[in-house]
């Protein structure tokens, strides 16, 4: 438990420990949007506007042409998806099985087929967080790693190493596969917190924390 900065109670359980990664699971995409806020600063990506297949060709024909990053951070790219997690079939364990059966995340995401207008119907979809992924890779040229190791994890202070499953590509599960320790969990939502203050320093824009929490059209 933080409160104003400081950790006014600690304790752990069972296999638990100031040193335990734990699985992020959907914490993940909370990373990755402050990455994207991270890269437009930083010149990587001219703007939230842009289709995401300006920096991703590979999904042009996909469920994923011509949709504005925006859209794809708001979860309403109107990609055909669902998320339930209790259909054995559903899209959201076939994406999930690839890490345990093998197989490669930016094949499958390539192969997902438009159903919706995009910016016009708000559904919880993990795949839109894995195009996120995959632009990060495309627009640093890192691995998603190695991007967030430099760009957000090291300045935000981070006690210790984080780690993401990996594909049989290398490619990170940009939308559940992130693991750390508690303390440096709660680091990421003091600098929500604040504004995206982290010593002084502006590590993630304050205008797009904002905007990442405010819902700014009716079918969000």
């Amino acid at each position: 438990v933080i409160h104003n900065g400081q950790i006014r109670y600690e304790h752990y359980w069972l296999t638990g420990g100031e040193t335990v990664a734990w699985p992020s699971w959907s914490v993940a995409k909370s990373f990755v949007s402050a990455l994207i806020g991270i890269a437009i600063r930083d010149g990587l990506i001219d703007s939230v506007n842009d289709p995401v297949t300006r920096y991703l060709p590979e999904l042009r024909g996909s469920g994923y042409d011509g949709v504005s990053i925006k859209d794809v951070l708001q979860m309403s790219s109107g990609a055909r998806w669902s998320e339930d997690y209790s259909d054995f079939g559903s899209d959201i364990n076939r994406l999930g099985r690839i890490l345990a059966l093998g197989g490669s995340l930016d094949r499958f995401i390539a192969k997902i087929e438009p159903e919706l207008p995009p910016g016009t119907y708000n559904r919880y979809n993990s795949a839109d967080t894995q195009v996120l992924g995959r632009l990060l890779v495309a627009v640093s040229g890192q691995t998603l790693s190695d991007y967030m190791r430099t760009a957000l994890w090291s300045p935000l202070g981070a006690e210790s190493n984080g780690h993401w499953l990996l594909d049989n590509e290398n490619m990170e599960m940009a939308f559940a596969g992130f693991h750390a320790t508690a303390r440096d969990y709660a680091k990421l939502g003091e600098r929500y917190r604040l504004g995206g203050l982290w010593r002084g320093e502006q590590l993630i824009p304050a205008q797009w924390i904002n905007d990442s929490i405010t819902p700014d059209a009716p079918h969000l």
